[in-house]
C-alpha cells in the first residue's frame, strides 16, 4: 500500500506518459534545537536547502530561499533563467534580515527538476553547497552533484582519501552557498529521461548517519517513496541524528505510447 505521503504526477507527452511520484520529510534530528533545513517538493521542482548561520539565521536564509523558489515550482516551468532570478531575490531577503546579515549565515540550495518544454523531455539537477543528489538507476547508485565543500577540494586536490574526509575537521565547511553577500550560479547536470529512474535528494544530516550504499539499501527495500523516506529518517536519527535530515526520494515511471495504446483485446 502507497504511503500516505507519496504523490503522483503524470505527464503526457506526444510519445510517452511519465508518471512521477515521490515523498518528502525533514526531522530537526537528535542534537539540534532548531531545524534550519528547509524543502520544496512540488513537481515539476524539488530542493532541499541546509540552512548555516548562528541562532535562527540558518532557519532564514534556508525558508527565504525556498520561499522565493516555490512560485518557480508553481509556474510549471523551471529554467536556470527563472532559478537564478529567484536565488538574487533570495540573497536580497537574506540580506535585509536583522537576524541573518553575517557572514556566516547561508544555505546551501540542491535539488532537481524536471524540464517537460524541451525537444526531448529529460531532468536537471542543481547544486549550491553540500546537499545531494543521488540517482539509482540499473541497481547502481550515484552521487550527481559535487560538494562545494573544503574537503571535497581536499579530495580533489588528492590530498585527502574519502574515508579521511568521513571525520575530518572542516567535514562542515562549504565553499558555495547562498547567503546574504553572495549571488551566485548553480552547478548544472542534465539526466536523461530513463523509466524506472530513482532519485534522492538530502541534507547532510542524512549522508553524516548513512552511507551511499545505506540509501541504496533502504532504495532497495522499499518500493514506494514514502516509504522509503520514512526507512532512511528513522535509520539516520537511530544511527545519532547529529544533524538537522531532510529527504526526497522521487520516482520515474516512463510509458511509451505504444503501450499505454495495447492491449489483449487490441486488433
Amino acid at each position: 500500500m502507497p504511503d500516505e505521503r507519496t504523490r503522483v504526477h503524470t505527464v503526457v507527452l506526444p510519445d510517452a506518459t511519465v508518471e512521477v511520484s515521490w515523498a518528502a520529510a525533514t526531522d530537526v534530528g537528535r542534537r539540534r534545537e532548531v531545524n534550519q533545513d528547509a524543502v520544496l517538493a512540488e513537481f515539476p521542482l524539488f530542493i532541499v536547502a541546509d540552512g548555516m548561520g548562528g541562532h535562527i539565521g540558518g532557519e532564514i536564509a534556508s525558508t527565504s530561499t525556498v520561499g522565493r523558489l516555490r512560485p518557480v515550482a508553481e509556474s510549471g516551468t523551471v529554467t536556470p533563467k527563472a532559478l537564478e532570478k529567484a536565488l538574487g531575490r533570495a540573497v536580497k531577503d537574506i540580506a535585509a534580515h536583522p537576524e541573518a546579515t553575517d557572514d556566516g549565515t547561508g544555505t546551501t540550495v540542491t535539488g532537481v527538476y524536471f524540464d517537460g518544454a524541451a525537444a526531448d523531455p529529460h531532468w536537471v539537477t542543481l547544486n549550491i553547497g553540500d546537499s545531494r543528489v543521488y540517482l539509482l538507476r540499473d541497481g547502481e547508485i550515484v552521487q550527481i552533484t559535487t560538494d562545494h565543500s573544503v574537503v571535497q577540494e581536499l579530495i580533489a586536490a588528492g590530498r585527502l582519501s574519502p574515508e579521511e574526509a568521513e571525520n575530518h575537521p572542516y567535514g562542515n565547511v562549504i565553499t558555495r552557498a547562498v547567503g546574504p553577500s553572495d549571488s551566485v550560479k548553480p552547478d548544472y547536470v542534465r539526466l536523461d529521461l530513463v523509466d524506472g529512474d530513482r532519485f534522492v535528494i538530502c541534507s547532510d544530516g542524512l549522508t553524516k548517519e548513512l552511507t551511499d550504499y545505506g540509501i541504496q539499501h533502504f532504495l532497495g527495500e522499499h518500493a514506494d517513496p514514502g516509504e522509503a523516506v520514512d526507512a532512511m529518517m528513522q535509520a539516520a536519527l537511530e544511527n545519532g541524528g547529529r544533524d538537522n535530515v531532510t529527504i526526497v526520494v522521487i520516482d520515474v515511471a516512463v510509458h511509451s505510447a505504444s503501450d499505454t495504446d495495447s492491449s489483449p483485446d487490441a486488433d
